[in-house]
Parts: C-alpha cells; sequence; structure tokens
C-alpha cells in the first residue's frame, strides 16, 4: 500500500522539475533576446550592420582535433574603402585544454601576397580581404586559419565598456597624444573604452611598432581575464549585440558560446602570447613601398607553428 502512494509522489516531482526547467529555458532565453536587443540599440550604427556578405567568401578548412584558429583583424575602413589591417592577430583556442593562445603579426612583415608579389602584410586585406589574408598566412606560415573576425575600432570603447565597465589598469610609460584625439599622461591608471582604444593605437612609440603590438597584447590579455567574469557572463547576450555591428565574422554563434564556456572553464590559466616576426629573425629594410621588416621566413615559420601547436601534437612530429 506504501510503495502505490509513493508512484503518483515521484510522477509529481518529476512534472513539477520538468515544469521548473521549462520555464527556466524561456526564462533565460528571453532574457538574452531582451539583452541582445539592448545591445544592438547601444550600438545603433556600425560599419557591417546589416551588410550580409562584407566580404569575398572565406574558405577557412574545419578546425582538427579541437584546434581552432581565428584571423583577428582590426579596421578602421569605411564604406567601401577597405584600407589595409591596422592589426592583424591570430587567436588559438584548444578545446581540450581550454588554452587561448594570441599571435600578433607585425602589419610591415615583409612577404609573398598570392597573385600581388612582395607586400607588407597589412596590405593582402585591402586587396582581398580576409580570404586574401588566410591564403597570404598558409602560403608563408603553412598555418591553417578556420575563421575571421574583422572588428571596427568604432566599436570597441562599446564593447570594452560593457566587458569592463570598472575600466583596465594599465601603466603608461609617457605621455601619448598624437594621433589619438586625447592625452594620455605618464603612470598607472584605470582606462575606460576611448582611451583603452587610444592606448592600444597610439603610433608614435619610442619603439616604434613593437611597442604597439605589445599594448595590445598586454589590454587583450586583461579583456581575457575581464571575459570569464560572473559579470561578462551574465551580460554576454548584451555584448554579442553591441558588437553585431562592427564586427563581420564567419564564427557561429554556438562556437562562440563553447569558446566562451571552455574560457571559464579554464580561468585560471594566464593566455600566451607570441610576436611575429621574433627576435633575431628579421632586418628593417626599405623598398619601393617604403620601410619594411625582412623576415627569416623559415624561422618565423616554425616559431609560429609550435607556439600555435599543442604539446601533444608537437610530440607526434
Amino acid at each position: 500500500m506504501e510503495s502505490r502512494q509513493k508512484k503518483p509522489t515521484t510522477r509529481k516531482w518529476l512534472r513539477n522539475l520538468f515544469i521548473f526547467f521549462t520555464l527556466l529555458i524561456i526564462a533565460v532565453g528571453t532574457y538574452s533576446i531582451v539583452q541582445y536587443n539592448k545591445g544592438l540599440s547601444v550600438a545603433k550604427e556600425g560599419p557591417y550592420k546589416d551588410d550580409g556578405t562584407t566580404f569575398e567568401p572565406f574558405e577557412g578548412p574545419e578546425p582538427q582535433f579541437g584546434e581552432i584558429n581565428i584571423l583577428l583583424i582590426g579596421s578602421d575602413s569605411r564604406g567601401d574603402d577597405r584600407g589595409n589591417s591596422d592589426t592583424l592577430m591570430i587567436a588559438h583556442y584548444n578545446q581540450n585544454t581550454h588554452d587561448m593562445k594570441i599571435a600578433s603579426v607585425m602589419r610591415d612583415t615583409y612577404v609573398d601576397i598570392p597573385d600581388h608579389g612582395k607586400h607588407k602584410i597589412n596590405a593582402a586585406f585591402a586587396f582581398g580581404g580576409p580570404e586574401l589574408l588566410r591564403k597570404t598566412i598558409k602560403q608563408n606560415f603553412d598555418i591553417d586559419i578556420n575563421y575571421y573576425a574583422v572588428i571596427g575600432f568604432d566599436g570597441f570603447p562599446k564593447i570594452v565598456d560593457v566587458l569592463a565597465p570598472h575600466g583596465i589598469e594599465v601603466d603608461i610609460p609617457y605621455e601619448m597624444s598624437y594621433g589619438i584625439g586625447m592625452t594620455l599622461h605618464p603612470g598607472k591608471q584605470v582606462l575606460h573604452g576611448k582611451e583603452l582604444l587610444g592606448y592600444v593605437r597610439f603610433r608614435q612609440d619610442r619603439l616604434s611598432d613593437f611597442g604597439r603590438v605589445g599594448r595590445q597584447q598586454e589590454v587583450m590579455s586583461k579583456l581575457k581575464e575581464q571575459a570569464v567574469s560572473i559579470h561578462s557572463l551574465v551580460n554576454l547576450p548584451k555584448m554579442l549585440g553591441i558588437a553585431d555591428p562592427y564586427i563581420d565574422t564567419n564564427v557561429e554563434t554556438g562556437t562562440l558560446l563553447a569558446i566562451g564556456k571552455g574560457l571559464i572553464a579554464g580561468k585560471s590559466k594566464q593566455m600566451e602570447t607570441v610576436r611575429i616576426p621574433i627576435e633575431d629573425s628579421f632586418v628593417n629594410e626599405r623598398v619601393d613601398i617604403g620601410a619594411v621588416l625582412s623576415i627569416d621566413i623559415d624561422k618565423n615559420k616554425q616559431a609560429l607553428k609550435e607556439f600555435l601547436s599543442s604539446s601533444e601534437e608537437l610530440a607526434s612530429q
């Protein structure tokens, strides 16, 4: 008799549990839509909003063994004037270990661009968008790029202010003002969106473009720390909405969410960085197109491949 009374109680408990999770899913979905739309309303206008396919088809291969390479391109181009890429990075994410790495490629690196001969690598974006950049990296460094993301600088401050509402602390080595529309004074201070954009874009560095690349990697590392916080997890839909008009990418939403989840799982890990060309592998030269970095292609190819490869891959080679 006692066992007969337990069955209806168990069924009722399971039904209530099912209803609870159904309502939770609906609530989360509704919240995500509302927050995403809020993000869009904050962004309002951007260079890639409602553009459809802004660039030529990207033919990167599917990721293998949980290793994802994303080409990150910083651009301040407007309308049909694509211009050279201002910033070029390869973001590597390992889905198995949740490691994130960033390889910065100096924009004056002198390489062979398919069908265009020798040029600075940042010219590949102007000649043929992300797809030609992908081909250029494959031809020179033998690295497969799976996805791309072109980021408009107008959206950078907005994304930073949502991701890091209390700002990012940096140590400014000397006064920065030329070409950034503001004056940043030396010393440790907390910078917000527009100021942080000026910090990473300042070009009159005493270390030339090497200093700028170092600042970009510093900020990327600190933004990654913010990205794995509970605050960022809650605000993820809103951030995606804000970013949407300013980013042209072929990364699917599901992949982005998987990477975000993985970063949170591995949040204690430091983000590794490298700069291409590496030390003692290049010389400064002046050619018909201006000042370039003439590199030892074999040294840099090996360095980049080793940096982006997992320890398991290296052991099997």
